[in-house]
């Protein structure tokens, strides 16, 4: 119910998920590309110019193993440890697999084949890799008071309005006095033509401003802080309002 105070906040786990199958690292998502093609070790795909090539989960895993290795040649044995540490299976299986990933890259620049066979030995990925780690999806919070509150991407409303996305039912907050917008250019910050108004830094807002990590801003009376971070939330409040005993529409 709207006039009910929740508790403390709710925490989200911070538990990451479960370890990766044989060849791909427990690290960072990262995104791998080499001539035309991209690892991507999150989402285990291999695409090319955006189409996503298919690839049975072992032939994932060998290519996976032989990028993170590249240029290095990958003796049989060490491939075999990796890909089945619990069986056995004949080197037949291993060609097997190789021809499939060739298939999936024949198509390589120059007719240059990326899969090179040392013979007797081993494989290895011939052309150039770089390793690209996923940009971290940055999050937004306002904190008011003792509560944090997430911001959704585009336009989030501030004020007493039971619709608002960002709820205070506070005294001196108009019912829509302020909004923050969450875009790709920077986090805006603009008054609605609230009643006791909306200052950054002390100052009273005529326009639109653009928040920085650590901003401090007040509606009314209430000081919220802006927060910015490129890792998960540490803690996600679910806020269905916040107020005080004063507050009156």
């Amino acid at each position: 119910m709207g006039g009910r105070r929740h508790g403390g906040p709710v925490l989200r786990s911070s538990q990451g998920s479960p370890g990766g199958k044989s060849g791909e690292k427990n690290s960072a998502p990262m995104v791998i590309r080499f001539g035309s093609y991209q690892l991507d070790s999150q989402r285990r795909q291999l695409s090319r110019d955006g189409q996503v090539l298919h690839l049975t989960p072992k032939a994932y895993d060998l290519l996976s193993l032989l990028v993170e290795a590249a240029p290095r040649v990958i003796p049989k044995s060490e491939i075999h440890q990796c890909l089945w540490p619990a069986g056995v299976v004949t080197d037949a299986t291993l060609a097997g697999l190789i021809k499939e990933l060739r298939r999936a890259l024949s198509d390589a620049s120059d007719g240059e084949p990326i899969i090179r066979t040392a013979h007797r030995v081993g494989y290895a990925l011939d052309v150039p890799v770089i390793r690209d780690h996923e940009p971290q999806q940055e999050h937004h919070w306002l904190v008011a008071m003792d509560r944090r509150i997430a911001l959704a991407q585009g336009v989030n409303l501030i004020g007493r309005d039971p619709t608002a996305s960002v709820w205070l039912d506070y005294a001196t907050i108009s019912r829509r006095h302020a909004r923050v917008t969450v875009g790709p250019t920077g986090i805006v910050l603009e008054d609605l033509g609230s009643k006791n108004g909306t200052s950054l830094r002390g100052v009273p807002l005529t326009r639109t401003v653009t928040l920085q990590n650590g901003d401090e801003f007040a509606c009314g009376q209430l000081v919220i802080t802006y927060v910015r971070s490129s890792t998960e939330l540490p803690t996600a409040t679910e806020v269905s309002r916040i107020g005080d005993p004063e507050a009156r529409r």
